[in-house]
């Protein structure tokens, strides 16, 4: 029997969900202060690590962070990308795509220990929803 795939409560908690591209869900984290996208690849909850995906799950979930990434670079203000799979805190598979700039309020230390949130106000965060979906849809 297949098992279901769950998303992690706490991967959910202030994301927005955008889509799917490849295996992985696209979420959009809800704090202005970063462009912060994360990639769920819908596998199996025994699935932690990047390396334990067989080849073709591997290429795929690789594909859509290097389309993503792609993406986020290409935002005004971005000047560094950066990719993280750690999941010390949640266990579950996903990949941090975070885009930062000189400017931010946690430049150049890292976002985790960063505990500000500011919401998108609902006009941004439709604007950058559209705007993931109409990428989503070039695919």
């Amino acid at each position: 029997m297949e098992e279901t795939f769950l998303l992690h409560e706490r991967l959910a908690a202030g994301s927005v969900t955008i889509g799917k591209h490849g295996v992985c869900r696209v979420l959009l984290k809800n704090n202005q202060h970063f462009l912060w996208l994360l990639l769920v690849p819908e596998v199996s909850s025994e699935v932690t690590e990047l390396h334990h995906l067989d080849d073709q799950t591997y290429s795929s979930v690789c594909h859509t962070i290097k389309k993503f990434s792609s993406w986020v670079g290409t935002r005004v203000g971005i000047e560094k990308v950066n990719v993280a799979a750690i999941g010390n805190q949640v266990r579950q598979l996903h990949i941090h795509i975070v885009g930062r700039h000189s400017g931010d309020i946690a430049w150049p230390s890292v976002i985790w220990s960063n505990t500000e949130k500011q919401p998108y106000t609902q006009r941004d965060l439709l604007s950058l929803q559209e705007a993931l979906e109409r990428f989503l849809a070039y695919e």
